[in-house]
């Protein structure tokens, strides 16, 4: 008997412990990889994101795992050598190769996105264009990865994809387990706003308070975790920083001699641009007329007030066939909740040391960009050294276009200025419409069925209540061999 109850406790508690950690043990990881290239005017970078196979609500939980930049211009600029755009990015994708488990490369899908810098090559030449692309997708068809496309997105897809990355990030689509990186960001309504600024274009997305029927082309729709959402966005092409200065350069030649003295620069810088460089890309074609010189000649003056005049020039206010407008005769709702500046818009104000956790007033960053302006080339050119000359030279006049864009063009004032705030990074992951891109591309990756215990819960549970009944009923077994009760003892005798 005693050899019996041994083994039948022994082989109850064994049977206990082996079911509960089988049971509980860290399930495999399933993890799922995609990468993005975003083809920018100025330069390409390529992102490497990671998701679980399991979605939530439909929609991945998306994270960046790494960055690389593509060393040479944006892809736009090998139009005059189209054959060397694709072989510009095997670098990048060569790092993410090292980056993503060789056993996944094949089915990691990889997609490049060309914004506004290829929007403007299409329109100048179309031919080009399409070499370039041609180009590209050859590259990305020979790397080991699932190559799902190369294509020039639209301004509204770049603004959109913008708005989900940056409300993504702050965990304002409420995703489970997802902890909000930036609190200090706390929008009076549900989701932030989106402001992009790139060197081609610049885009304004939010939700707004009520939804007008006027103008429904701005409108987009969304369904992100288990939730609809009705977005405004619009994108401006030629409005980016880099083809503002073209636009207001060619506005300044029409009353010039071959020589500018410009505000916009620091006093004591000199320029020189060829003419027909400036007035050949569409963005500044319309200013075009017969000039009796080649070249013109720039001279800086450093003063942030002419400057900001001459900006203002670029944005027409005078015609608005809505009940308002932005500029240029565009609807814009009423402005609401918060928003999250990113790209270019975050790298000069950073530069300018205007970011930060609690945002500055207006008028505190007007004053430190005017006194940026007005410091002579020379002094700004010994403490920066480090920084190319050409971005150097244009911050004074980023500075002042970010100012006059957000203020005359997108109608921010005093009173909610510091509803902007400045972003480079959320986390682990750069502010900007690829994130975004990645998230609304996994609505089309199938869920596959998460890695499953063992047993299903209904079977472990019965499974550890028999081990213990049988474990509890041996004890008690022993317990009344060994310890008889009264009753029992006076029975026998």
């Amino acid at each position: 008997i005693l050899l019996v109850l041994g083994f039948l406790s022994t082989l109850a508690a064994i049977a206990l412990i082996t079911v509960a950690v089988t049971q509980n043990k860290p399930l495999p990881k399933n993890i799922k990889y995609g990468i993005v290239l975003d083809a920018g005017s100025s330069h390409t970078n390529l992102y490497v994101y990671e998701w679980p196979a399991e979605k939530e609500n439909d929609t991945g939980v998306v994270q960046q795992v790494e960055v690389c930049k593509v060393e040479g211009p944006g892809i736009s600029g090998y139009s005059h050598s189209t054959e060397e755009a694709g072989p510009s990015l095997v670098q990048c994708l060569r790092q993410a190769e090292e980056v993503i488990p060789s056993k996944q490369h094949q089915e990691t899908p990889v997609y490049l996105g060309a914004t506004a810098g290829m929007r403007l090559l299409r329109l100048e030449n179309k031919n080009a264009a399409d070499k370039v692309l041609s180009s590209v997708e050859k590259t990305l068809r020979a790397a080991p990865f699932n190559f799902q496309g190369a294509r020039i997105i639209s301004g509204q897809e770049e603004g959109a994809y913008g708005w989900i990355t940056i409300n993504y990030l702050l965990g304002n689509f409420k995703q489970s387990g997802w902890r909000k990186f930036l609190h200090s960001l706390k929008s009076i309504s549900e989701t932030s706003g989106a402001l992009d600024l790139g060197g081609a274009s610049t885009q304004i997305t939010f939700v707004p308070g009520e939804i007008s029927p006027e103008s429904p082309e701005n409108l987009l729709y969304f369904r992100l975790y288990g939730k609809d959402y009705q977005v405004y966005t619009h994108s401006f092409l030629c409005y980016g920083k880099d083809q503002a200065l073209q636009q207001k350069l060619a506005r300044n030649l029409q009353a010039m001699d071959g020589h500018l003295l410009d505000p916009c620069f620091h006093q004591g810088y000199q320029r020189t641009i060829n003419i027909r460089d400036l007035l050949r890309n569409p963005c500044t074609s319309v200013e075009e007329s017969q000039l009796p010189f080649d070249q013109l000649h720039i001279e800086g003056e450093g003063n942030y007030e002419k400057c900001r005049t001459n900006i203002q020039n670029l944005f027409n206010k005078t015609h608005c066939p809505y009940s308002s407008c932005s500029f240029n005769g565009i609807y814009l709702p009423p402005l609401q909740g918060d928003f999250g500046a990113f790209s270019a818009f975050y790298f000069v104000m950073d530069f300018l040391n205007l970011t930060s956790e609690v945002p500055f007033a207006l008028d505190k960053v007007v004053g430190a960009v005017q006194s940026f302006c007005a410091r002579p080339w020379h002094e700004v050119k010994l403490e920066y050294h480090q920084v190319k000359e050409k971005y150097l030279s244009e911050y004074c006049f980023s500075g002042a276009y970010i100012l006059s864009l957000l203020e005359n063009g997108y109608e921010f004032t005093t009173e909610n200025w510091q509803r902007i705030h400045f972003l480079g990074k959320i986390g682990s992951s750069d502010a900007g419409w690829t994130l975004g891109y990645m998230l609304n591309l996994t609505n089309m990756i199938p869920a596959e069925e998460p890695p499953a215990p063992p047993l299903s819960h209904s079977s472990y549970v019965g499974l550890m209540v028999l081990c213990s009944l049988v474990l509890v009923s041996v004890i008690l077994l022993a317990w009344l061999l060994f310890h008889k009760p009264k009753c029992l003892q006076k029975g026998i005798v």
